[in-house]
C-alpha cells in the first residue's frame, strides 16, 4: 500500500478507499473539496498508470464526481491534478457554485483555508461514507 504523501495527510482526513485510490476530504470548509489519490507507489503522472487502472481511475473519479454534483447540487464540479506542491498523483473533485468565494476564478490561493469546525467536519466525512456504503473497500 503506498503512503499518502505528507502534505496530503496534513491537509486532509482520509474518508476511506475505492478498488484504486483513496478518498481523502480537504480540511477547507469553503468548498466542499475531495481528493483521489491512487495507491500505488512513485506515481506523479496519470500516464504511469497501466491502462487498466487508468479506466479505473476515470471510473471513480467519475462516480466521485456524479455524487458530488447531485449531493451538493453543484453548479460546477472542478476536477484536477496539479501537482505542483504535492508530487504524489491525487486529483482534486472541487464542488464549485457562483456564489462561492472565489467563483468564477480558481480557488487556488483566492482566501485562506477555512477550518471546518469539529462537528461539522466528523459529520461530513460519515455522510460520504454513506454515499458509497458498498462501493469503497
Amino acid at each position: 500500500m503506498a503512503e499518502i504523501h505528507q502534505q496530503l495527510q496534513q491537509d486532509c482526513l482520509v474518508i476511506g478507499r475505492f478498488p484504486l485510490c483513496h478518498l481523502l476530504l480537504m480540511k477547507d470548509a469553503n468548498y466542499p473539496w475531495f481528493i483521489l489519490v491512487p495507491d500505488r507507489d512513485n506515481v506523479s503522472e496519470i500516464f504511469q498508470l497501466s491502462p487498466q487502472e487508468q479506466q479505473q481511475l476515470m471510473s471513480e473519479s467519475s462516480r466521485l464526481a456524479e455524487v458530488l454534483a447531485e449531493r451538493f447540487q453543484a453548479d460546477k464540479i472542478n476536477i484536477a491534478a496539479l501537482g505542483n506542491v504535492v508530487p504524489q498523483l491525487h486529483i482534486h473533485h472541487v464542488v464549485r457554485y457562483r456564489s462561492d468565494v472565489a467563483w468564477p476564478a480558481p480557488i487556488w490561493g483566492a482566501v485562506p483555508a477555512k477550518p471546518y469546525v469539529e462537528h461539522e467536519l466528523r459529520e461530513q466525512v460519515e455522510e460520504a461514507r454513506r454515499w458509497f456504503q458498498g462501493e469503497m473497500i
